[in-house]
């Protein structure tokens, strides 16, 4: 049985705290196009959007359960209405609708912990006619719905299945059950498992697939920089966990995920745990460089903001620091070298 839910593993102190309007506040995408669009609600309270010469790009049609006021702007590459659509059936599993900035239907995305699905390595899972599959932040269609079910992409891979259903469990979150199960890439291409796996590969579900990542020699300069830290990044990460852990168990990953396209001049870096499992599903350790590989910036919230690096590690060491006085007998130990 697949669970399906959002799982931390442990409470971080010094993480920024999640917005209750995280489920209803479009993701930035840091736009090269600077299109200004604002949400406005009409007397009944619908919510569409204008331009800033007031023209109409999507009808006030929407029933937004968010603290979105009128005129708030919109943010990013596409339109994302996180409510309802009157006088329409919501399509199974899905939740909201998403428009280009000419107001053209896009797609609806899937519904994620009551609310829209978030991006993972730069990808969203969207609905259409009860099939599942994924669009970038542009709102592209990447991978088609073609399957019943499919996990938020991790490491490179997402794991997906045919012929399954959803189950009730005790808890607020449903389970995935039955069908047949299978292993995808960025391309929607499925994936056999190694008959012979080595270090470098990623286990998945207790098989080995290829490691998905290759990068050029700029591309492993920027991953370098990263590398260079890693002890340090990993001694913070892992400061308030409290059962002892083994280096081994403190090694961390670090891939680029996107890379520089239309509206997001940027690498994404994520970082990963010993199991090349996401650190965090939102935004913590996650990483934005500069097209030309010279400028390093941390993410910050769940809205995307960059902070320059050296502003992220000098506060995430003073959190670790004072987390530490306040639990001297906290098993992983961070030192400031």
């Amino acid at each position: 049985m697949q669970s399906f839910g959002l799982h931390i593993l442990f409470p971080t102190p010094f993480m920024k705290k999640l917005l209750v309007a995280i489920l209803l506040t479009p993701i930035i995408s840091f736009s090269q196009n600077k299109v200004d669009l604002h949400y406005f609600k009409s007397k009944d309270s619908l919510v569409g959007v204008k331009d800033k010469a007031g023209k109409i790009i999507v009808p006030a049609q929407f029933k937004i359960f968010s603290f979105l006021k009128d005129g708030d702007p919109v943010e990013g590459e596409t339109i994302l209405f996180d409510g309802s659509k009157e006088g329409e059936e919501p399509e199974k599993n899905a939740w909201g609708y998403v428009y280009d900035k000419n107001g053209k239907f896009l797609y609806q995305p899937f519904l994620y912990d009551n609310g829209a699905d978030y991006f993972s390595e730069g990808l969203r899972r969207l609905v259409k006619n009860g099939k599942v599959g994924f669009a970038d932040r542009n709102g592209k269609i990447i991978i088609e719905a073609e399957h019943d079910f499919v996990f938020p992409f991790n490491y490179g891979y997402a794991t997906f299945c045919d012929g399954c259903g959803w189950e009730k469990t005790n808890d607020e979150h449903r389970s995935i059950v039955g069908g047949k199960w299978g292993v995808m890439n960025v391309k929607g291409q499925t994936i056999q498992p190694l008959s012979k796996p080595t270090e470098k590969e990623v286990e998945i579900d207790g098989k080995y697939y290829p490691n998905p990542f290759q990068y050029n020699e700029k591309e492993k300069n920027i991953l370098q920089f990263f590398e260079k830290q890693k002890k340090k990044l990993s001694d913070l990460h892992y400061v308030n966990f409290y059962s002892k852990l083994s280096q081994k168990e403190k090694n961390l990953f670090f891939e680029i995920v996107e890379r520089p396209k239309e509206n997001f001049p940027f690498y994404q870096v994520n970082a990963y745990d010993y199991r090349k499992k996401e650190l965090d599903m939102l935004y913590s350790f996650k990483f934005l460089v500069s097209e030309d590989g010279k400028t390093f910036y941390a993410i910050g919230d769940f809205n995307e903001k960059k902070i320059p690096f050296e502003n992220w590690l000098k506060e995430e060491i003073e959190s670790a620091e004072d987390f530490q006085r306040k639990h001297k007998d906290n098993p992983n130990k961070f030192i400031n070298k």
